[in-house]
């Protein structure tokens, strides 16, 4: 070949190059997503798009205090279950069941005891094997400092049962971002720093970070930032995804274990009396009577609530929400959700800080099916843009910024 012509080729050459290595690079994130057992009426395992999804968790057996599993409570079922395998496996991924789910504990306490627990991770290893997943999710909820030392022991106990298996089995955790009220503020994050090399990824539950509490204002479901606000009442600042993580490596755990959630569902502030502006309509606001809380699918927020001039981006919290005021107090509405935009920021986060990944909760929630097949699940179409692209951080969308009067910091 000429001198010429290889120069001629030069720009496709390095083209091509530069694809591998950012697609390399994007790679190296997980894309963990939670799939209930009950979610195959509203997103088949057919619609799961494995071109991005990493891990699929299938959610969830219930521990019983006897050490049984209770394999119904979640709607997991042999069929549904072979069909998720099936699907992933063809693809090249990864599937996992998890154990556990909200208010769990009880039922963690009296298997993880010692007189049962033995028997207990019997059970869960045969239903991992029996089934051909390819490993295991522990979702205690809550852990306290008083469960930590049975959840110790059943991790380890449990992760050398999967290590005489002959090929290497998953273990993974769903890890609050905050440690149980009450309980020392570093007690949680030392020990998943103890316990880290037993785990292959430790997946942050950075959601339902706010709530109409006592003291508290209206905040975001799941914020990068907090922004420098604090509450008024304690002057501690508000939850936020770096709060959590940066807890984490502060107390030894790898940032490369860790992987922070990205919620396909959103809060709904509604009413509320005493507010600066009348009913909630906004994040960072007080009040006098407390306003209602509920959670929403992302796909019926889309339907039901979003209006583009209602639509917001606090750059300091780095949060999408919509904004709406109503003459009539009652009737006005503060809704925080990870948006498109969140998503990639989510992903730019994650890159930047050195993180394992991203965990979702979950994927039938950010499922449309009343759109066309192609934008069904706009979420995870973001996720693919940013995980695919070599920038760090996701431009600034043209959104509107919305700010609260009351200055950061305080009331």
């Amino acid at each position: 070949m000429s001198l010429l012509r290889v120069w001629s080729f030069l720009p496709v050459l390095t083209a091509v190059l530069f694809s591998f290595l950012t697609r390399t690079t994007a790679a190296e994130l997980w894309a963990t997503a939670y799939y209930p057992g009950t979610a195959g009426s509203v997103m088949p395992v057919s619609d799961i798009d494995f071109a991005v999804i990493t891990h699929v968790i299938e959610f969830s057996l219930m521990p019983n205090a006897d050490g049984s599993l209770d394999e119904t409570a979640n709607g997991i079922v042999g069929t549904n279950a072979a069909d998720l395998i099936s699907h992933a496996h063809a693809a090249g991924r990864k599937v996992l069941i998890c154990v556990g789910g909200a208010n769990s504990g009880p039922g963690f306490q009296g298997a993880s005891a010692t007189p049962r627990r033995a028997a207990f991770i019997a059970n869960l290893v045969g239903y991992m094997t029996a089934r051909n997943y390819d490993g295991i999710d522990l979702d205690w909820e809550p852990v306290s400092v008083s469960d930590f030392s049975q959840f110790t022991n059943l991790v380890l106990e449990l992760r050398s049962a999967m290590d005489s298996l002959p090929t290497h089995k998953l273990l993974t955790a769903a890890a609050s971002a905050y440690p149980t009220y009450g309980d020392p503020p570093s007690s949680e994050y030392t020990m998943f720093s103890a316990l880290q090399s037993k785990f292959d990824q430790i997946n942050i539950m950075t959601y339902d970070l706010s709530g109409a509490y006592d003291g508290w204002v209206t905040w975001f479901n799941s914020p990068i930032y907090d922004g420098g606000f604090r509450f008024h009442t304690t002057g501690t600042l508000v939850p936020s995804i770096a709060g959590a993580v940066e807890n984490f490596i502060a107390n030894g755990v790898s940032p490369a274990k860790l992987g922070i959630g990205v919620a396909f569902y959103g809060d709904v502030w509604a009413g509320g009396t005493g507010a600066s502006t009348g009913g909630v309509s906004l994040p960072r606001q007080s009040w006098v009577t407390a306003p209602t809380v509920s959670q929403v699918p992302y796909a019926q927020i889309m339907t039901d609530y979003y209006q583009s001039n209602l639509y917001c981006w606090d750059t300091r919290a780095q949060a999408a929400y919509l904004s709406i005021d109503k003459p009539k107090d009652s009737d006005d509405r503060f809704i925080s959700y990870d948006d498109e935009h969140a998503c990639r920021a989510k992903i730019g986060y994650a890159r930047d800080h050195g993180l394992g990944g991203i965990m979702i909760w979950q994927l039938a929630l950010g499922h449309r099916s009343d759109q066309p097949a192609g934008l069904r699940d706009p979420l995870i179409q973001a996720i693919q843009r940013a995980l695919t692209s070599s920038k760090a951080a996701d431009p600034q969308l043209d959104v509107r910024e919305n700010r609260p009067s009351d200055p950061v910091g305080g009331h």
